[in-house]
Order: C-alpha cells, then structure tokens, then sequence
C-alpha cells in the first residue's frame, strides 16, 4: 500500500502508511483490552465492564482501591515496559539490518542487569537507585560496545558479534555479585533476574513513563525517516543527506536507555525486544523499521503474557519473564531455521 501524506496549514507534512498505522492501532487496542482483563484478574475478580467503571471514577471504594491503587499500576508498567523493549528491539534490528538484533543478544540486558545487581548487592537500594543503576549499566555496556565495534563496526554482524561477546562477560559478572550479596539481597536480585510485574507500583512505571515521552516521539517523529534510509545502505542514506554517525549514535543511545529503564521496572524480560518488531513487519508487510507498531504490538505481547503468567495455573503466579522465555525461545528457534532454509546463516 502506498504512504499516505497529510498536510497541515502550516506547511507541515505527515507521510504514513495506512496499513502500518491500523496494525499499530489494532495493537494497541489489543493491549489496552489485555490490560483491562489483567487488571479485573485476581482474588478479588471483577468483569471488564466493572475495571472500566472503576476507571472512570464509578466504582465502590473497594473497587477503586484495588483497581486504582493495586493493579493498574501493574498493568501500566507491563505496557510501559512492553513499549520500550518493542521500540529497542525494532531500533536494534534496523541498525544491525539483522532479525537477531536485540538487546537480549547484544548484551545490554545484561549490562543493565549488572547495573541493577550492582545496586542491590552494595546498597540494597529502592526503585530510584535500581533505575539509576539500570540506565548507568546500559549506557555503560553500550559504549564499550561501540568502542569495540568502532564508528564504522555499530552496525551489521559486528555489531552483534561484539555484543554477544560482551554478553557472555557480563553474564560472568553477574553470577559473581550474587555470590558475594548476602542471602536477602541475592534472593531478591535472583527474583528480579527472572523478570517479574509483581508488585510493581507507581514508582516503577514512572522511569518508563517518561522515558518513552521523551525518547519516544524523538525516535518515531524526528529520526524514524532518517533510519528508514539507513537500512538502504550509508552510501546511500549519506547520498540523500543524513547525517550517519550522528543519527546512529542518537539511536543506539535511545535503544538503550529504553532497554536500561524496562530492566528496571521489570528485570530482564526476554524475547520481547526480539519478537514484537518481526511481528510488527509481518502484520504491516511494509519494510523499514515499523517503530510505531513494534512499540504497539511490545506492548499487547507483555501484558498477554503477564495476563497468562497469572492463569497459567490455579493457585499461582509466573513469573512474566518465565512466560516471555519459553514463548520467546521458540520462536527464535522457528526464526533460525527459516534463515537457515532462505541461506542467510
């Protein structure tokens, strides 16, 4: 389907494509009802009609504490988070021009995560210094790997070869601070690491929050078209005037503090980041990055995966990150076989 274009009075021009819009639409939609549902699960159940009455300021006072001070922060951390870790992981693939590049295999999971354990293991921080730690880490792992990589290596299959290297480090690292934290502390790192919603609050959602109002319309609105034409090639993205190295940098920064502030909220939840922008493109059949209905259809996926966590079985709650692995590992066992069938590995 062609893009279409809309043109304000100012002289201002939007250029969309009316299929990838609708997908980004529909998955967003998807997640707000997942979210609805999520929110009336529980011991305490309550119908959708009844979750969107309490919203509205309609509901008993026990319905609006439970709603409005338990669950949906919840629920709007899973959204969060499934938004950002889908925008990194589309911005991720893009950049390397790789359907493997995310941060779960570039290893700024693993940074964040160490920045977080860091935070744990010394200081037995709260939510601020483990969302500090987090975005610390991730900045960090991120410029060791572009220095590795070099200006000219951040993207493509070195990029991906250096972050799995420095994945594998870290992971090393990792396991050593929860050798040296105290029993407390390492119970509650591990239970972080395993990736987790429960009993997230306001204070967790918010890091996300503002992360994706700021970094959000900067990557979709300002330097969405820009890497549009840097999967075309840096001759010919340097041919039709973009400036590579500035515009790469600005986007591998974005990926990562994204990452680095999901880590946070929620641990280290896997596959994700991997999964949302190949279903994004499949759905929109378009090419390019696909940024708004990667960051959509992330979020749908977290939040159906925490809602399947908390009814996979009766009496007992999965973690998120449990869910998204097992779902999120097979897919990318499919995903290598059919690169391997097509000759691309």
């Amino acid at each position: 389907m062609r893009p279409a274009v809309i043109r304000t009075p100012n002289g201002l021009s939007l250029r969309f494509r009316p299929r990838a819009l609708a997908v980004a639409v529909l998955c967003l939609a998807v997640a707000l009802g997942v979210g609805v549902l999520l929110i009336g699960s529980g011991d305490f159940p309550m119908s959708p009609a009844g979750v969107v009455r309490t919203l509205l300021g309609d509901g008993t006072p026990a319905d609006s504490l439970i709603v409005n001070e338990i669950r949906l922060p919840r629920a709007v951390a899973g959204l969060a988070v499934g938004a950002a870790l889908g925008l990194a992981g589309a911005i991720f693939q893009s950049l390397t021009r790789n359907p493997l590049g995310s941060p779960d295999v570039l290893g700024f999971t693993q940074g964040a995560a160490t920045g977080v354990l860091g935070v744990i293991v010394l200081t037995g921080g709260g939510s601020a210094a483990v969302a500090a730690g987090a975005a610390g880490g991730g900045l960090l792992t991120g410029a060791v790997v572009y220095a590795v990589a070099g200006r000219h290596g951040a993207h493509g299959q070195r990029l991906i070869l250096v972050g799995i290297g420095v994945a594998a480090i870290l992971t090393g690292v990792n396991g050593y601070l929860l050798t040296q934290a105290k029993i407390t502390d390492a119970a509650r790192a591990v239970l972080w690491l395993t990736g987790s919603l429960d009993g997230r609050d306001w204070a967790d959602a918010a890091p996300v929050l503002v992360a994706l109002a700021v970094l959000g319309p900067l990557v979709v609105v300002g330097c969405g078209r820009a890497l549009r034409m840097l999967e075309m090639g840096d001759d010919a993205a340097h041919g039709l005037g973009v400036p590579i190295e500035r515009v790469r940098l600005i986007m591998l920064a974005a990926a990562v503090l994204l990452t680095s502030f999901a880590a946070a909220a929620a641990g280290p939840v896997s596959f994700v980041a991997l999964t949302a922008p190949q279903l994004a493109r499949r759905l929109t059949r378009a090419p390019g990055p696909n940024l708004l209905p990667s960051m959509c259809m992330g979020a749908a996926l977290l939040v159906a995966a925490d809602w399947a966590a908390q009814r996979a079985f009766t009496g007992h709650q999965l973690p998120v990150g449990v869910v998204t692995g097992l779902l999120g590992g097979g897919y990318l066992v499919w995903l290598l076989v059919t690169q391997r069938k097509t000759g691309r590995i």
